[in-house]
C-alpha cells in the first residue's frame, strides 16, 4: 500500500487539472472575510523537484506543467492567449521558480498554503500515511515557520477528516471548510472509501466545499465513482460540478508505456464562478496538452 509516490507524477496533466480547479475554487472562497479550514486528506511530500530522480524517471511533467508553461509563458516572445484560471495557476507555479527555470513543483499542500490569509486565521490540516513522504512533508512545512496555522498528521486522511467536520466557527461565528480528497487509487477500495467519505462529509457539514480528484482508467470503479458522487449530491440537494481532461494517446516507442491519459475533478458545493472559469480553461488545456487520438474535455454540473 506504500508503493505509490507522487514524486514520480508531480506536474503531470492530472496535477494541472487538479491544481487549476483547486486554485479557482479557493480564490473565490478567499474573497469572503471569515476564516476557513482547509484539509488535504492525502498530502504527499508537499514540494517536488522536477529535475530530481523521481520526476525525471517518470517524465510526466513534460506532458503537463512543462508543456503548458512553454506554450503560454514562453521564455522568448509574448505570452500566448490564456484564461484567468490558467493565468492564476501559472502565476502560482512561477512564484516557486523565481529564477525562471521550472525546477520546483508545489503539491496541493503548498498550493493551499500559498492562498491562505494569516490575518483571517485560516487553518490547514494535512494528512499523509506514507512514512517517508510524511517526514518530508513535515520538513517542508517546517521551513514556512507557520506555527499552529498548519498541522501535519501521519494518519489515514479518510479517518482523520471525520472529527474536523463541522469546522470550528470563525470570529464572526460562520463555519467554512474546503477539503481536497485525492488518494492514489492503487487500491480498488479507495473508490468506495471516497464515496463513503463524501457521504459522511455532506452529512456532517453539508455546506462545505469538497474536491475529489480521480484517475480515468479502464476500471469499473473509476467510471462508477462520478456517478455515485452525483447521486449523493442530488439526493442531498447539493450542487456539484464535474470536469474531465483527456490528453489523448501518444505514439509509443518499443520500451514506452502509455501511462495515465485522463483524470477528473468532482466538486461538491462549487463556487458559482467555477463553471465559467473552467469553460475557458479546459479547451485551452486540450489544445496545448493534447497529443493524439482521444484528446477531449468535458464539463457538467447539476444538483440544487
Amino acid at each position: 500500500m506504500f508503493s505509490y509516490r507522487h514524486a514520480f507524477h508531480a506536474g503531470n496533466h492530472a496535477d494541472v487539472l487538479k491544481h487549476t480547479t483547486l486554485i479557482a475554487t479557493l480564490r473565490h472562497l478567499m474573497l469572503k472575510e471569515p476564516s476557513i479550514t482547509l484539509v488535504d486528506t492525502h498530502a504527499g511530500a508537499g514540494l517536488y523537484r522536477l529535475d530530481g530522480d523521481y520526476a525525471e524517471k517518470g517524465g510526466e511533467a513534460a506532458d503537463g506543467i512543462v508543456k503548458l508553461m512553454a506554450a503560454l509563458r514562453p521564455a522568448a516572445g509574448e505570452a500566448a492567449a490564456s484564461s484567468p484560471a490558467l493565468d492564476e495557476y501559472l502565476d502560482l507555479i512561477a512564484g516557486f521558480n523565481p529564477s525562471g527555470s521550472l525546477r520546483v513543483y508545489p503539491g496541493s499542500p503548498f498550493v493551499m498554503q500559498s492562498l491562505m490569509r494569516t490575518e483571517s486565521r485560516d487553518r490547514l490540516k494535512l494528512f499523509e500515511l506514507h512514512p517517508t513522504d510524511s517526514r518530508t512533508l513535515n520538513a517542508n512545512i517546517a521551513q514556512l515557520d507557520a506555527g499552529r496555522q498548519i498541522a501535519v498528521s501521519l494518519q489515514d486522511g479518510f479517518e482523520g477528516l471525520k472529527p474536523l467536520l463541522p469546522p470550528p466557527p470563525s470570529a464572526t461565528g460562520s463555519k467554512r471548510a474546503l477539503v481536497l480528497i485525492d488518494p492514489s487509487y492503487e487500491l480498488k477500495s479507495d473508490y468506495a472509501k471516497v464515496s463513503a467519505c463524501i457521504q459522511e462529509c455532506i452529512k456532517r457539514f453539508p455546506t462545505g466545499t469538497y474536491l475529489v480528484w480521480y484517475p480515468i482508467i479502464p476500471r469499473a470503479e473509476a467510471h462508477d465513482l462520478p456517478r455515485r458522487l452525483k447521486t449523493l449530491c442530488n439526493n442531498a440537494k447539493r450542487p456539484w460540478l464535474h470536469a474531465t481532461l483527456n490528453i489523448g494517446q501518444k505514439d509509443l516507442g518499443p520500451n514506452e508505456r502509455q501511462g495515465l491519459t485522463a483524470s477528473g475533478m468532482f466538486v461538491v458545493n462549487p463556487p458559482h464562478t467555477l463553471k465559467a472559469e473552467l469553460l475557458t480553461a479546459l479547451p485551452l488545456l486540450v489544445n496545448v496538452l493534447g497529443r493524439g487520438r482521444g484528446k477531449a474535455q468535458t464539463l457538467e454540473n447539476g444538483g440544487a
